[in-house]
């Protein structure tokens, strides 16, 4: 008898794209990647450089590409100034400010649009509602919120004064919490009440509450409720404020902290699951152009297409292609709170 395991998923077939499609690709064909693999093998600093200028609009200049001399610790544009969330937002305010930024589909199929006006003018309020709360500058906040535009707008807040954010995946147990704000240690927690997924109600705040008890905690000096499912929770109020109360008396307007090109925009922790988390700190600058060119080259951005990203925020993909990428280039994206099993998306509007 044969122990061994003959594969039936054995695909050979090719499909390859047809030549209209090739041709109207930003990176078209083999001969197209081949050109832009040969300048920056021909002018390394001077290519990057190039595309750093154009994609991003810096408040100060950068006049060095790349410093080697730590590497492995590589500097990117360290002398140039930006802001992210200036770059994912305010500079469409004078081209698009009433194009879809974000369509939101919730676990009950209710669906909201927000304008990049509109998100514009969200994230400034949250921003306003951060700094009343004495959140500032390199100050680290952890998220732990469901999947929804006020997971967006968190973030964004956050990268608009300049404090660093460490987005917990709201499926991770106290313990993981626990774990991400002692090491970052973070002053604010932005949670939810719960969230909801496929149907069934989850609990948050009771999570951040359990956590909040245990020893490494006591740097938490601000607790945001977003109120997302009607539960009831438990309220203490020496730290706990609602995100609409918060939120609701702030103007609509904030201007953005320019900060270093290495200025850390968040910590993201790896799971854990081979030993204590990591907490991996990504920069402003480098970190954005990465974006913003992958979703040009890889997934061959057009401004008329709709973007769906499936990843939770919580993951890395989720922060690249839902928080940054989409909205640094302008696009109209989707966030699906629950993947419903009778419709199909495609990954862009092509």
């Amino acid at each position: 008898m044969s122990t061994s395991i003959e594969s039936v998923m054995n695909e050979t077939r090719v499909f390859p794209p047809s030549d209209a499609f090739v041709a109207q690709a930003n990176v078209s064909g083999m001969a197209g990647y081949q050109a832009m693999v040969q300048a920056a093998q021909a002018d390394y600093p001077g290519y990057w450089a190039k595309l750093a200028r154009e994609n991003i609009t810096w408040h100060k200049p950068f006049s060095k590409v790349l410093d080697e001399s730590k590497a492995p610790f590589y500097k990117w544009f360290e002398d140039g100034e930006l802001n992210v969330s200036y770059n994912c937002l305010d500079k469409h305010l004078a081209t698009q400010p009433d194009k879809t930024a974000l369509i939101f589909e919730a676990d009950d199929g209710k669906v909201t649009k927000v304008t990049y006006r509109e998100l514009h003018g969200r994230v400034s309020q949250f921003a306003n509602g951060l700094k009343s709360r004495g959140i500032k500058k390199d100050d680290r906040v952890i998220i732990y919120m469901p999947m929804s535009i006020e997971a967006v707008v968190a973030m964004q807040a956050c990268a608009r004064i300049g404090a660093i954010h460490s987005v917990v995946f709201g499926g991770f147990s106290s313990k993981s919490l626990h774990e991400r704000i002692v090491d970052a240690q973070a002053c604010a927690v932005i949670t939810a009440d719960a969230q909801m997924r496929g149907g069934k109600l989850m609990p948050l705040k009771s999570i951040v509450d359990e956590t909040l008890s245990l020893d490494g905690c006591e740097c938490v000096h601000s607790v945001i409720v977003y109120r997302r499912a009607g539960s009831e929770v438990q309220w203490n109020d020496k730290n706990n404020i609602w995100w609409h109360e918060l939120f609701n008396a702030q103007p609509t307007h904030c201007d953005p902290e320019w900060v270093g090109a290495e200025h850390p925009l968040f910590i993201l922790y790896t799971s854990g699951s081979t030993g204590k988390p990591k907490g991996v700190q990504h920069s402003s600058a480098g970190y954005l152009l990465g974006t913003m060119l992958t979703m040009h080259w890889v997934f061959d951005y057009k401004p008329t297409d709709v973007f769906w990203c499936t990843a939770d925020v919580g993951w890395i993909t989720g922060h690249s292609y839902v928080t940054y990428g989409p909205l640094a280039m302008g696009a109209t994206q989707v966030i699906l709170k629950a993947f419903p099993p009778t419709r199909t998306l495609a990954a862009s509007g092509k």
